[in-house]
């Protein structure tokens, strides 16, 4: 029987991600001693580490750039598989692109996170998974509309 590990951590947010979490455990084994099959497979919750999460698992990661949480230029990720993509909100709306102390959950908006869906379609995506943690908004969703053709309008028009 040969010994094997499976070392599936999610991230240590604010000091790592899991892929670092996992590399580090490993390493951790071997200064140990162990010496069986050691198999790193970052997860994640959602949030921040989705789209490295699917990239470890064999997706493809696809990089543009699109608008922050303030509007404000950031590269953000997805990661692609046949014809499902996996978004990670958290790439182009999420909290670790504010300053520190400088939370903006009534002006931050997931326009973004429309755009990386958009890329995702032109280049082939059928299916979208959706992660929606670690986001810096409260719009509701409402820029992502929008980026993707919306009109939105209150009671009056």
């Amino acid at each position: 029987m040969a010994d094997r590990v499976l070392v599936a951590p999610d991230k240590f947010k604010g000091s790592l991600a899991a892929t670092e979490v996992a590399a580090r455990v490993a390493a951790g084994l071997s200064r140990a001693g162990f010496r069986g099959e050691v198999v790193q497979l970052p997860v994640a919750d959602g949030g921040d580490g989705t789209v490295d999460a699917a990239v470890s698992a064999g997706y493809r990661r696809v990089e543009l750039e699109v608008r922050g949480p303030t509007g404000r230029p950031v590269t953000a990720a997805f990661a692609l598989l046949d014809e499902t993509a996996v978004i990670e909100a958290a790439q182009a709306s999420g909290l670790s692109l504010l300053e520190p102390g400088q939370l903006a959950p009534l002006t931050a908006s997931t326009w973004g996170v429309g755009e990386l869906i958009l890329a995702a379609i032109r280049i082939g995506a059928k299916r979208i998974v959706l992660a929606v943690g670690g986001v810096a908004t409260t719009d509701g969703g409402a820029g992502l509309l929008e980026a993707l053709g919306a009109r939105l309008a209150d009671a009056s028009g």
